[in-house]
């Protein structure tokens, strides 16, 4: 295991995320780091180092998206800990009630993405539509002279376009939509006061109303394949899905075989089931456009995540409230 050289006195800080050179440093001036990418030791072992310390670490950051999972059996292992800093947005890796019960607050990365991964969302969207990376593929391969002009393809502008999840990401989304004359349509959790798109009380009724569909909701119990079969099928076989939430969102084996029986036209994904690994049958398909979990991040979230990462550490090291808390069951 890897603690930093530190001051005696410092805090200790459990980090379970790689940082580059930039944040690294940040972190290390402020605190005694356990690093547990440097250590090379396995989860268990650099838990039990860390909380067998003198002044064990009472924080932890990690990475969003089930890299480390923040359980039962990770807090049973450091028994210390009090806070648990996330870098994402979304927290289904960490056990919200575990924490509750244990006295451990919780601070996430609150709506620093959310630009991001709206202009990414539809981003991706036009990319799909205007099949812009098989586009690109086929003019790079010299088939323009050879073959004559790509086969046309579908605007954006006037779609229907179902989103599910209209929190800040879902909201942001919506906006950029509108300016292309889209007509934008929601399903949630419930119906949002004042907001002036036509409500779906499920994804299927959404999805039977739209000619595209985009992901932006939390994973969890509800929300687990909350695009399946039946969704598909509902969207049709002029339909587009666009992932920018949790690859558990939507069901990958179904989402396959509906674009390779052309169930529906094509799909833009940021986010899968079992990543880094994506199925071969989605890299192999023109009308899927493919990216690597990247909506988030620009230079610029990647500093702002470093400055509100490193201001909610302060904040529960000086006792005060958290600046991006995560409500707790």
């Amino acid at each position: 295991m890897t603690a930093a050289a530190a001051p005696a006195g410092r805090p200790g800080l459990l980090l379970l995320r790689r940082t580059d050179a930039t944040f690294s440093a940040a972190l290390r001036a402020r605190y005694r780091v356990f690093d547990f990418y440097a250590s090379g030791a396995p989860l268990r072992p650099f838990l039990a180092a860390a909380a067998a310390e003198p002044d064990p670490p009472r924080a932890a950051l990690v990475v969003a998206g089930g890299a480390v999972l923040v359980d039962a059996a990770f807090m049973d292992a450091v028994p210390s800990l009090r806070c648990v800093v996330t870098t994402g947005a979304g927290v289904d890796h960490v056990d919200l009630a575990g924490c509750a019960r244990r006295g451990v607050v919780v601070a996430g990365a609150g709506k620093i993405f959310s630009v991001d991964v709206a202009d990414h969302a539809v981003g991706l969207l036009i990319a799909v539509l205007r099949r812009v990376s098989a586009a690109d593929r086929y003019v790079r391969a010299g088939l323009w002279p050879a073959q004559g002009d790509y086969p046309l393809t579908s605007k954006l502008s006037g779609k229907r376009v179902g989103i599910i999840g209209l929190g800040s990401i879902g909201w942001l989304i919506a906006k950029r939509l509108e300016a292309f004359g889209c007509v934008v349509s929601y399903h949630s959790r419930a119906p949002k006061a004042s907001v002036p798109y036509r409500y779906f009380p499920d994804a299927h009724a959404l999805a039977a109303d739209s000619d595209a569909l985009v992901v932006a909701c939390a994973l969890n119990d509800a929300t687990r394949r909350i695009v399946g079969r039946r969704v598909l099928d509902a969207l049709g076989p002029g339909g587009v899905v666009v992932n920018v939430a949790r690859g558990g969102n939507v069901d990958e084996q179904e989402l396959i075989a509906a674009l390779q029986e052309g169930r529906i036209a094509g799909a833009g994904l940021d986010v899968f089931e079992n990543e880094p690994h994506v199925p071969p049958e989605l890299r192999d398909m023109d009308n899927v456009v493919l990216t690597a979990h990247e909506a988030a991040f620009t230079e610029e979230s990647t500093a702002d995540l470093r400055e509100l990462m490193i201001g909610n550490l302060e904040a529960f090291f000086s006792g005060k409230p958290l600046l991006t808390p995560v409500a707790l069951p």
